[in-house]
């Protein structure tokens, strides 16, 4: 898909990953929907993209009514819905026998439930106008059997099996579905998990990796969109990934 003139939603992008995209694809051309919970944010981040190419829409994406006020909003204002970027997420650190099952149910309708609903919101536009893109980003902890990320990665590793029956349900329509994977990325999503927040940082510190800049992931989120592929990772070769030292 051709970025430029394209209508992007982008959920969580109040900050980190979710603004860093929304500013890389407003200087590729595309007109940027704001989604998030932090309205004083992202009405700053619209403010800085410009008023004819940002909308900024207060969404708590585990609400269903919110998510379909979000995409009719988008679509009064810019006409059209061609991509949907499901990065709103958060982590959760617990051991199996520590794991709170009310923190990992939350934790299951943000990561998961939602990016679901906000699919099914975009979908029938997308059908309308015979094509789009959606990105649900995912995380290469999937990848790894990492004490304490049981939950966390359990959330994931739906995500990604929901993701790839999506892109073969909706392939005939000209959509495509694709999954991001990041590595640790220089973000506030550490400081922000359910559970033990000091446990999330020791393994982050001796994980080895070197966090990455947000722009990064934007870059290769924008990519994934351009070329419709199944998926794009950050990882490093050494831990199950595609990326070269």
């Amino acid at each position: 898909m051709d970025i430029n003139g394209a209508v992007m939603l982008v959920t969580g992008a109040s900050s980190g990953i979710g603004a860093a995209t929304a500013r890389a694809a407003a200087q590729a051309g595309a007109r940027v929907v704001l989604i998030a919970r932090r309205e004083e944010r992202i009405i700053r981040l619209a403010e800085e993209l410009g008023q004819g190419v940002a909308l900024a829409v207060p969404c708590d994406v585990t609400d269903r009514r919110q998510v379909e006020a979000a995409v009719r909003a988008a679509v009064d204002r810019f006409g059209r819905v061609d991509v949907l970027v499901n990065n709103a997420g958060q982590g959760l650190q617990a051991t199996i026998d520590a794991i709170d099952p009310d923190d990992f149910r939350a934790l299951l309708e943000l990561n998961l439930i939602a990016p679901l609903v906000l699919t099914q919101a975009v979908l029938p536009r997308m059908r309308e106008q015979a094509g789009g893109a959606i990105v649900n980003v995912s995380s290469g902890i999937t990848w790894s059997t990492l004490p304490g990320s049981g939950a966390y990665a359990a959330s994931k590793a739906a995500l990604q099996k929901l993701s790839a029956i999506a892109r073969a349900e909706v392939a005939d329509a000209g959509i495509t579905v694709s999954l991001m994977f990041p590595s640790i990325t220089e973000t506030e999503f550490v400081g922000t998990v359910r559970g033990s927040v000091e446990d999330a940082r020791r393994m982050e510190a001796s994980s080895g990796l070197r966090p990455q800049p947000p722009e990064g992931v934007a870059d290769a989120i924008l990519d994934l969109i351009r070329s419709g592929d199944e998926q794009a990772d950050l990882v490093p070769e050494e831990f199950g990934g595609t990326l070269r030292s």
